[in-house]
């Protein structure tokens, strides 16, 4: 049995409502809206807005998998994520024909590896093989092609892209193989928190922006100043409404809340940052699993490993 008195089925069954319920809310608005804008700039917020709204029916098939074929197939289906996170980075960035090994090895050999060490849950080496090793291993490889143009440059973003777009991301996925079986909860029903806290924070942050209007945020120019205020409220409200999900009591759920919204408002920050420093528009409204991945993941990509950390700290210390 969960907290309330339900048990894990009703729990499942009560959070997958909601979650169509709410994204199918969310689709029709897009579908009435579209047509209706007014200015380039209200399409725009709505094309971004419809995306999110897109990227949250991918929320309630990592849901189904995580809850019905198990862990070892929402690890695979988050390395596909980071595959082509690190693809969509790696477009962005300045790619010499002599960095073809330092590519393979982020590609074919950190992901693979990066994800193998969280489904067998080996978390001292999964917290550093990327950071610690491969950022060695990486510039060493770049090295032996005797290629000394934009040297550096060309390493660090190879490094910083792995580490976004694999090292960060596979946090996710890390939530889910925590034995909670103690507390009445899962590592599933956990990262399903985790999931649900960051897509409405995101979520409502854009369609507050579109139904809403504003000033565009300097930092976040896809969101208004208000939006990601509205985003920031609804998802504190939604996140201890969840409480039951977690071993965590109301007032730590709520802190736990704030500071994966507030890590997600940073990993937008920081991906906006890097896209607009390299001179690339914004691809919300492209094909799905094709470009534009890293503006819908941005909140994850820093809050995923925020999370995950505090939550083991809390662990460590609390019990």
């Amino acid at each position: 049995m969960m907290r309330l008195g339900f048990t894990l089925q009703q729990g499942y069954l009560i959070i997958l409502a909601s979650l169509v319920f709410l994204i199918g809310a969310g689709t029709i608005y897009g579908l009435w809206t579209e047509g209706k804008a007014q200015s380039e700039e209200a399409l725009h917020r709505l094309v971004i807005a419809n995306a999110r709204v897109r990227l949250g029916w991918w929320l309630i098939i990592i849901f189904a998998v995580a809850w019905w074929l198990g862990t070892g197939c929402l690890i695979i289906l988050f390395a596909v994520f980071s595959f082509f996170l690190l693809r969509e980075f790696i477009a962005l960035t300045p790619i010499k024909h002599t960095d073809h090994w330092v590519l393979v090895i982020a590609f074919y050999l950190a992901i693979p590896i990066q994800y193998l060490l969280v489904y067998f849950e080996l978390m001292p080496y999964f917290t550093v093989f990327i950071p610690v090793y491969l950022f060695l291993m990486l510039p060493v490889i770049a090295s032996l092609s005797h290629d000394n143009d934009r040297y550096l440059e060309r390493v660090a973003k190879v490094q910083w892209g792995v580490m976004v777009c694999v090292y960060c991301v596979s946090h996710a996925p890390a939530i889910a193989t925590l034995d909670l079986s103690r507390f009445d909860s899962s590592g599933a029903m956990l990262l399903l928190f985790f999931l649900i806290v960051s897509f409405c924070s995101d979520l409502f942050s854009v369609l507050a922006s579109s139904m809403l209007g504003g000033h565009a945020s300097r930092m976040i120019p896809n969101k208004t100043i208000k939006g990601v205020a509205i985003g920031f409220l609804a998802a504190m409200a939604v996140g201890p409404a969840l409480f039951w999900l977690t071993p965590f009591k109301l007032w730590q759920t709520a802190l736990f809340t704030a500071a994966i919204i507030i890590s997600g408002i940073m990993g937008d920050i920081v991906v906006n940052s890097i896209k607009k420093s390299l001179g690339n528009k914004g691809w919300e409204s492209e094909m799905y699993i094709g470009r534009g991945v890293l503006e819908r993941f941005a909140p994850l990509i820093f809050s995923a490993p925020v999370f995950y950390h505090l939550a083991l700290i809390y662990f460590s210390l609390a019990f």
